[in-house]
This record gives C-alpha cells, structure tokens and sequence, in this order.
C-alpha cells in the first residue's frame, strides 16, 4: 500500500532521511521506531505531501504521492496526531466530524453528527460526550476523540503519530488495544511512529527500526527481540552501550 524507494530529505545541512527504503503491505500495521529526530515524523509527512523529498519516490497503492488530485489522495487516509490536535472552539462532535462537515467528504450537519456520535461509541464514548468541549475531557478521553476522529470518514490508511504520549500506563493500554482492534476490524493500512515499546508489541504487524537515516532493520513484531541487529537491540533494551550514541 506505502512504498518509500530511496527516499532522501535534507534540511540546509541536516540530512534527515538518507535513503529510506520501506513497504508496508494493504491491510498491515507497521511501526516505525526509533530515537528522537531521526526522522521518523519526516517519513510520515513525506507520505502525506506535507514534505516533498529530495530525491527517491513514495508510492501509496502504486501511485506516486507527490501527484493528482490532492483533495482525494488526502481523504483515504485518518491521522490521530500526537498531542490529540483538537480544535477548542469546536464541540467533540464537531472535532470527531471536522471532515464530514466540509470538502469532497462534506455529509448533512445531522447525518455527520450522528456518524460522530457512533464513531464516538466505537472508541468507548458515550452520547452525552458530544456537545462538550474539549477542554472538559481528560487527557485519555481526548485521546479517544481524536481516535474517533481518524476513523470518521472510514479511511484505507491511518496514522498513528506517538499515540500514547501523555497517558498513563493503564490508559496507554486502553488507547493500543482500541488502535488494534480498530485496525483489524475496517482491514485498513497503519503506519504508527513511536518510541514506546509497550505500543510497539501492541499493534505491530510489523516493525522497522529507522537510526541514522535509513532503515536498520524490518520484520515481523515476532522476530523483534531475536533480530540479532545491533540498533534493534539496544533501542528495545535502553541499554547506553552500543552502536546508538546516547547524547550526554
């Protein structure tokens, strides 16, 4: 479904990507890990269009991302960000339905509210959620909205930006066993970038260990804690010694 030939991206100076190769297949949850800046966000925004690579190409379903029409290339995809990314002026329901109210996606005011209220249940909400305001949600539940909000428009492909940052260990469970089920269940195409490992044996179909611009090592979760790779062991073990430098 993604494919990254060659991919380089340079900022000034900073080569960030130096030659990413990576497919992930329809219907597979691959994660990206890897130390913070080693350009795990750049991949993701390459696939997206938000950044245009220097070189190399990035296919999504055997056509290259970088061209045809924007607005229908970006509406297979649903994103849960990092920090959550709701709009405070918006109500929960208004957030979870943003897409559906608007653009080539644009449904019926009462028609994308009640998609927003079922998408909500889907993630564990309830009904009386949706006219409150994000501010009124704990960290967790904003987590939920934006999960419901990444699955609204019923997307091929979702990413998965640090989706359990700022949450506690029982609540980061919750939110990786909802991501999982999730997946399974509409057969989409994940892509998730993180560093948590917990995240990692969760929803992982696959993995892939980005370190130093390109990909270390890939394959399934399965084979992870046995890859005999020297970046994956460390990375998985935290261990200060090793090929990774600890920046002191």
């Amino acid at each position: 479904m993604i494919t990254f030939d060659n991919v380089h991206k340079s900022f000034g100076p900073k080569k960030v990507l130096r030659g990413v190769n990576l497919e992930i297949p329809k219907g597979e949850s691959m994660v990206i890990i890897g130390g913070s800046g080693t350009g795990k966000s750049v991949a993701l925004k390459c696939v997206l269009g938000l950044i245009t690579p220097d070189s190399g190409t990035i296919n999504v379903d055997g056509k290259d991302a970088t061209l045809g029409d924007r607005d229908a290339f970006l509406a297979r995809f649903g994103m849960l960000f990092q920090g959550g990314a709701l709009f405070d002026s918006l109500s929960v329901w208004q957030n979870v339905a943003f897409r559906l109210l608007r653009g080539s996606l644009k449904r019926p005011k009462d028609e994308a509210r009640e998609i927003a209220i079922e998408k909500l249940r889907r993630v564990g909400l309830t009904p009386d959620v949706a006219d409150l305001f994000p501010s009124e949600l704990s960290g967790g539940m904003q987590k939920r909205v934006g999960l419901a909000r990444a699955i609204a428009a019923e997307p091929e492909i979702i990413f998965f930006d640090e989706p359990t940052t700022g949450l506690d260990p029982i609540m980061s469970g919750v939110i990786n066993d909802l991501i999982r089920e999730i997946v399974v269940e509409m057969g989409a195409t994940a892509m998730t970038i993180t560093h948590d490992m917990t995240s990692v044996r969760a929803i992982a179909d696959k993995v892939a260990m980005l370190h130093d611009g390109v990909i270390q090592w890939t394959g399934p979760v399965s084979e992870m804690d046995n890859s005999g790779d020297p970046y994956l062991t460390q990375f998985i073990s935290g261990s200060a010694e090793g090929p990774i430098e600890a920046v002191r």
